[in-house]
């Protein structure tokens, strides 16, 4: 019985940390507080045939809809000299 003791308390499994996990909801508000400290947030309606074109972009590339759309627009600022 005695190495079954020791088995229980020798294992190699991380420490409990103490208190509660996030939900799914704390950590998404945790990352939209994080990022808009150095972002700045866009909201954008699109008509469906641009969406579906934008994730097919998305996909190809395999980036997000965010790295596509300042891809997009630094291209175009460049093509105005805007920077």
């Amino acid at each position: 019985m005695s190495q079954a003791a020791n088995a229980a308390t020798s294992s190699s499994k991380r420490p409990y940390r103490k208190g509660n996990p996030l939900s799914d909801a704390d950590k998404q508000r945790a990352s939209v507080a994080r990022k808009r400290a150095t972002h700045k947030e866009v909201k954008v309606f699109l008509e469906p045939q641009l969406k579906e074109l934008l994730m097919t972009m998305c996909q190809e590339d395999g980036l997000t809809q965010a790295e596509i759309l300042a891809r997009l627009i630094e291209r175009e600022a460049q093509a105005r000299n805007i920077i």
